[in-house]
């Protein structure tokens, strides 16, 4: 899904919508494919991210948002999600970010993640983590600029394009609760 890209101040983000599967799936199936940005290993149909659409739907710790142009195509999405399935962590949400391929370094991602954060600033969350395959200093910047801080480095953990990768873990508090 590849179509020209103009980021304007008419892009504008909000929660995503079923229809939006789509476009959120090709998102994602490209750093499948082409990155070592997500570790699963084969593309998906929209269909099999469904129960992933579901679960940031009716919770406010769980937000799902896009950031769409004037034409309502996707340009991105952010998430937070559950990080561990135990109910102590549940005030502990991973944060996601991808931008469509044609609108990396737009400051899509800088949008999305702004609007996210505000969007769980009232909800029972007392931190967010990330966690990125390494290298990837994009992506390390843009959670820093967040308030986000590198708190380990798991080695190895990821086996993608016959290769080990690590994955630096990143932190930031979003209440004082």
């Amino acid at each position: 899904m590849r179509y020209p890209v103009a980021v304007t101040s008419s892009t504008h983000v909000r929660p995503a919508v079923l229809d939006d599967l789509p476009a959120l799936t090709a998102i994602y199936n490209h750093y499948i494919v082409h990155t070592t940005i997500t570790f699963d290993l084969r593309p998906f149909a929209p269909e099999e991210r469904r129960g992933w659409f579901d679960d940031h739907t009716g919770s406010p710790r769980h937000r799902l948002l896009v950031a769409a142009d004037t034409d309502g195509r996707v340009l991105g999405y952010a998430s937070t999600s559950r990080w561990r399935p135990k109910a102590a962590y549940d005030t502990t949400v991973e944060s996601s970010v991808y931008c469509h391929p044609d609108a990396v370094g737009q400051r899509i991602g800088s949008q999305l993640y702004t609007a996210l954060f505000d969007a769980i600033a009232r909800a029972d969350v007392h931190r967010a983590v990330a966690g990125i395959g390494q290298p990837n200093p994009a992506s390390v910047a843009l959670h820093e600029r967040f308030g986000f801080r590198q708190v380990g480095v798991f080695s190895g953990v990821g086996r993608k394009f016959d290769k080990y990768w690590d994955v630096a873990w990143f932190e930031r508090p979003i209440t004082n609760r």
